[in-house]
């Protein structure tokens, strides 16, 4: 077996639920081993000082290939 097909990273895309990722990650033959969320921030400039607000989240599952 490959070595470097046993795990795989995927993201939750814009226009799908967790649970749509969760379906997908199974389908291609893989079991979620680990979630992981980083944060995304925006820039706002207010004058001449910039500032950063949180605008949203990506979500990643660390997936390995089921035997």
């Amino acid at each position: 077996m490959n070595k470097g097909k046993n795990k795989m990273v995927f993201k939750v895309q814009e226009n799908e639920t967790i649970d749509d990722c969760l379906e997908r990650i199974q389908k291609a033959g893989y079991m979620p081993v680990r979630r992981t969320e980083k944060p995304i921030f925006k820039e706002v400039k207010n004058g001449g000082k910039v500032n950063y607000k949180p605008a949203g989240r990506q979500i990643t599952f660390e997936a390995m290939l089921v035997e």
